[in-house]
């Protein structure tokens, strides 16, 4: 799958939204747009690489800015995915189909679409460069390239995939093999990994944990299980107060947590995983596992590394409140791919979508940005099939919440909205440029409107 043409694995919207933003109401779902296997022209006043829900949101904000037709989208994917679902799917809660639309359906009325691949960024002369060495030259650039998975950076993998008992969540040909996995499980270890690099929503490797506990609980089998989380991080989560609801939640349920173990090798044929030790270098543990669930190493796109506008990790190098890049003024960053010190998650694309709508249009007039992204992410922690833990920080790992109620404990509110309003803010208000995250809902809530 590519990375590009898929969304970050958390999302959080709030039901206040319908009533914040006047018009709303008469969008409609789904409108034509200007297709192209190559640029129709050489040079748009907006440009913006990726399709993901970063590229789609902000390129509907700039149609409204400068006209549909002086915008243009990057993207060579079909489909359009709403990887969210993808923890449920892998559940045996939701379907795949309903996690996708095609491209055409979320591209903005107008909107140019370039069905192509970048392949080299020059911010110098205002330009990228194409498959086919097309030159398209821009007057502001918007980076939403989204993450790369790496299976292929654990031995064994992709291929183990094409054994029973080996999925993920991460990726759709993989997603369905988890629910099969779980479905089809009878005793020993039911495994669940997380890399030792930068991932999408740190809270969704072990999310699928807790619905296989609750799966082999609710079929009889959970005596016969032994459910691992061998974590590379050396805590389950990194906000305390999240981190100590779901301790508890571990703890209830008879979960093992093992910290600083990375998988480095699945050998399907025998259904073993081997971990390194981070602790002790050199050291490896192996695991028979009945069902196994990866999440892989990400890195950022290879178009990004070694690029002008990336950091010496390959992440678009921008500022931390303004998303505006720190040495090419006219271009801009969003979401995964970005440097940016917080979680990679749509809520994080959301809040950022509505600063960088504020930066842009006072860099169009010459003037400096104001509005501060404060490093707002949400993580719906999903521990059931029917409860949730709402995980909402800011840049300094400190609970960010909206509503007026303790967010570290389960409910089953907080999974109806995950589960099924979610999407539909997704698909038609997010994708739609106008939501730009849960302040003006936090701010009526402080505001005594509860």
């Amino acid at each position: 799958m590519s990375a590009i043409g898929a969304v970050s694995s958390c999302f959080c919207l709030h039901s206040g939204v319908w009533l914040l933003k006047p018009g709303m109401q008469k969008m409609s779902s789904f409108g034509l747009h200007t297709a192209a296997r190559c640029a129709a022209k050489d040079y748009y006043e907006v440009l913006v690489l990726g399709g993901g829900a970063g590229g789609i949101a902000m390129s509907a904000r700039m149609k409204r800015k400068v006209g549909a037709g002086n915008v243009a989208v990057v993207e060579p994917s079909k489909t359009h995915y709403y990887q969210p679902l993808w923890t449920l799917v892998g559940g045996g809660a939701k379907q795949l189909a309903a996690s996708a639309r095609p491209m055409g359906s979320v591209m903005p009325k107008g909107v140019e679409w370039i069905k192509s691949q970048v392949t080299a960024l020059d911010p110098d002369k205002n330009c990228v460069w194409l498959d086919n060495d097309i030159k398209v030259s821009y007057k502001y650039l918007i980076i939403a390239l989204g993450i790369s998975l790496h299976y292929e950076k654990i031995k064994g993998l992709p291929e183990g995939f094409n054994h029973p008992k080996v999925g993920s969540n991460y990726s759709v040909q993989t997603v369905e093999k988890t629910w099969r996995a779980l479905h089809d499980f009878k005793e020993g270890n039911a495994i669940f990994t997380f890399p030792n690099t930068p991932v999408k929503c740190a809270g969704a490797p072990q999310k699928i944990m807790y619905l296989s506990d609750a799966y082999l609980r609710k079929t009889g089998k959970r005596a016969k299980a032994n459910i691992m989380f061998n974590t590379s991080l050396g805590v389950i989560f990194g906000v305390k107060k999240y981190a100590d609801a779901l301790l508890e939640v571990v703890k209830e349920r008879n979960l093992t947590v093992n910290y600083k173990r990375n998988l480095i090798e699945v050998r399907a044929d025998k259904q073993e995983a081997v971990f390194e030790n981070l602790d002790k270098p050199g050291v490896t543990e192996v695991h028979q596992y009945e069902m196994l669930h990866v999440t892989p190493p990400m890195g950022p796109p290879a178009v990004l590394a070694n690029s002008p506008v990336s950091d010496e990790s390959g992440w678009v190098d921008v500022d931390k409140e303004t998303l505006q890049h720190k040495k090419y003024p006219n271009v801009f960053g969003i979401g995964d791919c970005t440097n940016l010190p917080t979680s990679k998650t749509a809520a994080a694309v959301a809040a950022q979508s509505g600063v960088l709508d504020k930066t842009i249009s006072l860099v169009m007039k010459n003037k400096l940005p104001v509005k501060k992204y404060d490093g707002y992410t949400s993580c719906p922690l999903v521990t059931g099939y029917n409860k949730v833990i709402l995980a909402e920080f800011d840049y300094n790992a400190q609970p960010l919440e909206t509503f007026p109620f303790d967010q570290s404990k389960e409910r089953a509110t907080m999974y109806h909205m995950k589960a099924d309003m979610m999407p539909l803010l997704y698909w038609h208000v997010l994708l739609k440029g106008y939501w730009g995250g849960p302040a003006p809902v936090r701010k009526l809530m402080h505001l005594g409107l509860k």
